[in-house]
């Protein structure tokens, strides 16, 4: 299948990054979760996977659930048009899309502030010809200065 194995410890993470992301915005939300409903966040809890799992990730283009199944999920505000609400009551129906929207404004928020949080501290790169660089090769530990020939673009 071509997946590979990556160890870490709890508070060393030395992965590709993604798993810790990932948990990241999962911390996120249930934090917000258990702050605004102290007494019953667990209840909530697989309605906070089900956003998850059904936001649009930038990084595959798509949501995980599509991801997986190829296909789009039927989501609680689709569930009237179905014709769920007969089956499972027009309340339920009613408090589950109440609970999807509140988890997914939630869930914009926490990634709009991590998003700020990051491009805080970039900057953008610019090179002329004849600027000195460094070049860092992990594998021979050492530096290596040289000069910038040529500007393809920006980095």
């Amino acid at each position: 299948m071509g997946t590979q194995l990556k160890l870490s410890t709890a508070y060393h993470p030395q992965t590709d990054g993604q798993s810790e992301r990932t948990i990241q915005v999962l911390e996120d939300m249930l934090r917000a979760c258990a702050l605004d409903l102290p007494e019953s966040w667990d209840d909530h809890l697989p309605l906070a996977e089900f956003a998850y799992n059904n936001n649009y990730h930038s990084s595959i283009k798509m949501a995980p659930y599509e991801a997986l199944y190829g296909r789009r999920c039927r989501t609680p505000i689709c569930w009237a048009e179905v014709g769920y609400g007969r089956v499972m009551g027009p309340d339920f129906v009613q408090q589950t899309t109440e609970k999807v929207k509140l988890i997914r404004q939630r869930l914009k928020v926490a990634q709009d502030k991590q998003r700020s949080c990051a491009n805080n501290r970039r900057r953008p790169l610019e090179f002329e010809v004849g600027d000195l660089w460094n070049l860092k090769l992990e594998i021979m530990y050492f530096l290596r200065c040289h000069q910038l020939r040529e500007c393809i673009g920006l980095v």
